[in-house]
């Protein structure tokens, strides 16, 4: 029967988005991978991937229409043999499928569930085409198979013929789909590895989640009546938020509600930096190369982590994960809002590379063109506002993030040398904000002391 396609969460905080763009018409016929729409996320604008083939035989949502929840039918997908005269009441939104409907109904609720429930990965992340007829299979999907107790196994109709075609036992294998449902991952995850189940993407990233799940709001405070009612006699101009806006206020609330802060303060001497920025640039001009503070920075806090590697770690809610690599965020401030895009890796890659990675990352996140794994994980952030003339501030932790280093400007000031003399140097202020479920006072300290040492004697960093 035709399934739905449904609006899917394209990122762990997503609950509604914009369907900005729809890439196919009514009658078109699509294939697994094929792009069907652009859709505005609460981070980015993405393109949404069809999980299965088949004819858009109606679509229920208008481009340019915001605020689509998430689950809510967008089209309607017909199979093989199915026309625009078998949809009925499938095109009608529905509210949750209750236990008590029927098999069919179920199915085209799974299925449905199977498009939506999937956050669109790389072309060259996804499993590539099936040889022979598991891809393009002439037959129908077979029939839905029963448990030992009799019980449905609900499977996609791809997941069904794939499997026919693979010679497996349906019952054999675990579905990482909603309601428990076995999706086209799952079967191609049995068949190529002979494991009992697929994991879906969006659970490598549960530790990154608040507990229960969804970001955590703030507190009851005026209503936005009431505050409307104080300002009745002021000229103003009314706001609405965008999905962005509403994430960060979610997220940051919950940081400062659930996070014990607290605070780390270092001077750091970057003359001897400065100049040897400046030279590497002389010899870098030819190639292109400008480097900037801020890659020696995120260098300087990636080698630290592994100096320091208990510090290179994570809240996961009941328990700590320490990271092996150096996987650095960095605040990039866009108009509406900011994307800490993440430089994983950081401690392997040359000041070059790390310029280069960073400054795509930041022109892409500006276009809101950043895919979620490259804005999600890491484990200690860089949010620098020396360029604004700030000379120091405190840091929001980013969760699940263990801290979070906040970073001035350098500032001509008077210091006394080792001998007691006064001189001038350029003197940058850094605050390092900890998670102290994470990362004691002494352990933080020694994280702030590998930095300020990396920053002080740049050369030690290139050794």
């Amino acid at each position: 029967m035709p399934t739905e396609i449904l609006m899917p969460a394209l990122s762990p905080t997503m609950e509604e988005g914009t369907l900005a763009k729809w890439l196919v018409k009514e009658g078109d016929t699509v294939s697994s991978g094929d792009l069907l729409a652009e859709i505005e996320t609460d981070k980015a604008t993405m393109e949404f991937e069809a999980v299965d083939e088949g004819v858009i035989g109606k679509i229920l949502v208008a481009e340019g229409t915001e605020g689509v929840k998430v689950n809510q039918p967008i089209a309607v997908l017909l199979e093989e043999g199915e026309s625009a005269d078998d949809i009925g009441e499938t095109a009608a939104p529905k509210a949750e499928a209750k236990p008590e409907a029927k098999d069919e109904g179920a199915e085209a609720d799974d299925s449905a569930g199977e498009k939506a429930g999937k956050a669109p990965v790389p072309r060259e992340a996804q499993p590539g085409p099936v040889d022979g007829p598991a891809g393009k299979s002439d037959t129908r999907a077979p029939a839905a198979p029963k448990d030992a107790e009799g019980q449905r196994i609900f499977a996609s109709p791809l997941a069904r013929r794939i499997a026919k075609d693979k010679g497996l036992d349906l019952t054999k294998i675990e579905g990482s789909g909603p309601k428990g449902r076995i999706v086209k991952a799952d079967v191609l995850g049995a068949a190529e590895g002979g494991a009992a189940k697929a994991q879906a993407p969006a659970k490598t990233e549960a530790p990154a989640q608040p507990q229960g799940g969804k970001p955590a709001m703030a507190p009851a405070g005026l209503s936005s009546d009431a505050v409307l009612k104080m300002y009745a006699d002021r000229e103003f101009t009314e706001v609405k938020l965008d999905g962005m806006r509403k994430t960060i206020a979610a997220r940051l609330t919950e940081a400062k509600q659930t996070i014990p802060h607290f605070y780390l303060r270092r001077d750091i001497r970057i003359d001897a930096l400065l100049k040897f920025r400046a030279e590497l640039n002389r010899q870098l001009e030819g190639r292109g190369v400008k480097l900037s503070v801020n890659d020696f920075i995120i260098k300087a806090c990636a080698l630290a982590l592994q100096s320091v590697p208990k510090a290179n770690a994570v809240w996961a809610g009941d328990r700590v994960l320490e990271l092996k690599p150096s996987d650095v965020a960095v605040a990039v401030a866009i108009e509406g809002g900011l994307f800490t895009p993440v430089l994983k890796d950081a401690d392997a890659k040359s000041l070059s590379k790390l310029s280069s990675e960073m400054k795509d990352l930041a022109a892409r996140a500006r276009d809101r063109k950043l895919a979620p794994h490259e804005y999600q994980g890491g484990s200690f952030a860089v949010s620098n506002l020396g360029m604004f003339g700030i000379d120091n501030f405190d840091a929001v932790i980013n969760p699940p993030h263990g801290a979070i280093l906040a970073v001035g400007a350098g500032v001509k000031k008077p210091v006394v040398d080792a001998d007691g003399a006064v001189s001038v140097a350029t003197v940058m202020s850094v605050t390092l904000s900890v998670d102290h479920r994470v990362i004691d006072g002494a352990l933080g300290a020694e994280l702030l002391q590998a930095i300020v040492e990396n920053l002080e004697t740049p050369m030690v960093m290139l050794a």
